[in-house]
């Protein structure tokens, strides 16, 4: 009976050992299949309309200075030069407005038209002299031929002259005054007199306000409109002390507006303060705006990275690396293929489901671009960039996906998901 017993739990054993057996039977061939499936989802492509669905963007990568910098606060200001308060020369009331808040301006441009009927009385006066110059010219001639018969005293013909001077001066006053109120002195000389003002840009530039309406008096003490020319928009940065050191002119800064990060801007230091504002133990940086201003506006806040070391490194916008499985990741346009990517042997539940795709019948190839995903290391990371080391060496003219790397890294792990080895 014991022997009996024993066979039976032997027989036990036995059984309860064959299915571990049977588990590590083949572990290098299972290992390398998980390899060459890892290979395979590399590569994942997309068609333009799900790029544009979904708004996938790429970029270049670009060399910052992110660990060797200074981080600080300011706002965007005009110079003085660049700005322009819009006032009547001349008082009355105002008639017509050309131009709302917004309106792009040329330097002269009408801007309004303002009344006031003392403007006739100016041309009216101008008619007058210009007609008493004419007979004073007449004057002047014939006292010259008397005293030269000597049928009159020399003192005629001095009398004569100053009176034509005089009147000379009384018109070009007469004259300048109008053109510099905007009326032509040629047009009153031909009878044409307007009781119409027209105010002009003196700058070049965008209306920023308008601080009258129409029906309202108005004087040269009183602006109508603000003119500014952002052409020259540079930043008002404040360093504190203990920076000082490490600021100087042609230093190149990086910037972002406080309220809308997702845009970087540039700039560079042409000027450092020479005494502390106020109390906050600060001293004023301006640098000049680089390249593009669209969207930036004077007194709008930012956020500026100044550059102080030499050291550069490779850098994306954060959104551009998404992570995995604990590890970080990019995606870079690629010519190659899923098939491309190596197959360890042509069975179909081999083929990388995320990277190969069913396309839809008559889909054209020339509409999927194929992206590869590329591993790095993460670095320091400032106003929505971080820097990146790659894992493998990435080509020098690699295009990066920097919007949208989200949804791809998720499209090509849910297909993966449901793949079967």
């Amino acid at each position: 009976m014991k022997k009996h017993i024993s066979t039976l739990l032997i027989v036990a054993a036995a059984l309860l050992l064959l299915p571990a057996c049977r588990s590590n039977s083949k572990p290098v061939p299972e290992a390398a299949a998980e390899e060459q499936h890892e290979e395979n989802t590399s590569i994942v492509s997309l068609s333009r309309e799900q790029m544009t669905a979904v708004g996938v963007a790429l970029a270049d990568l670009e060399q910052k200075n992110l660990g060797q910098s200074i981080k600080v606060n300011g706002k965007l200001e005009v110079p003085a030069q660049n700005k322009a308060a819009v006032t009547s020369l001349y008082s009355g009331v105002l008639q017509q407005i050309l131009v709302h808040p917004g309106s792009s301006v040329r330097k002269g441009q009408v801007l309004a038209t303002v009344t006031n009927t003392e403007l006739s009385g100016i041309q009216q006066s101008l008619i007058s002299v210009t007609a008493q110059l004419k007979l004073a010219q007449l004057e002047l001639k014939r006292q010259t031929e008397l005293v030269a018969g000597n049928a009159a005293p020399l003192k005629n013909q001095q009398k004569a002259q100053a009176e034509l001077s005089s009147l000379q001066a009384q018109q070009s006053a007469l004259k300048k005054q109008l053109s510099t109120l905007g009326i032509s002195p040629g047009s009153v000389s031909s009878g044409n007199i307007s009781s119409t003002l027209s105010i002009i840009a003196p700058i070049s530039g965008t209306i920023s306000d308008i601080h009258a309406q129409i029906g309202s008096k108005v004087d040269a003490a009183t602006p109508l409109a603000t003119i500014v020319n952002n052409s020259q928009l540079h930043l008002d940065l404040f360093v504190y002390e203990k920076d000082l050191p490490s600021i100087r002119e042609g230093q190149t800064i990086h910037f972002t507006l406080t309220n809308n990060p997702g845009k970087e801007y540039d700039a560079r230091i042409f000027s450092i303060g020479t005494a502390f504002t106020d109390a906050s133990k600060s001293v004023p940086v301006h640098a000049d705006v680089q390249g593009e201003k669209t969207g930036l506006i004077e007194g709008m806040s930012v956020t500026a990275i100044i550059s102080i070391g030499d050291r550069t490194a490779m850098a994306l916008p954060t959104e551009a690396i998404v992570s995995n499985g604990g590890k970080d990741y990019i995606f870079i346009q690629t010519t190659k293929r899923p098939e491309a990517a190596g197959h360890g042997h042509d069975h179909d539940h081999d083929h990388a489901p995320g990277a190969h795709e069913e396309e839809e019948p008559g889909k054209q190839q020339a509409d999927l671009l194929y992206f590869e995903r590329i591993q790095v290391v993460k670095g320091a990371s400032d106003l929505g960039f971080t820097e990146i080391q790659p894992v493998a060496e990435l080509p020098h003219d690699a295009r990066i996906i920097v919007k949208g790397a989200f949804f791809v890294m998720a499209k090509m792990t849910n297909t993966d998901g449901g793949h079967a080895h």
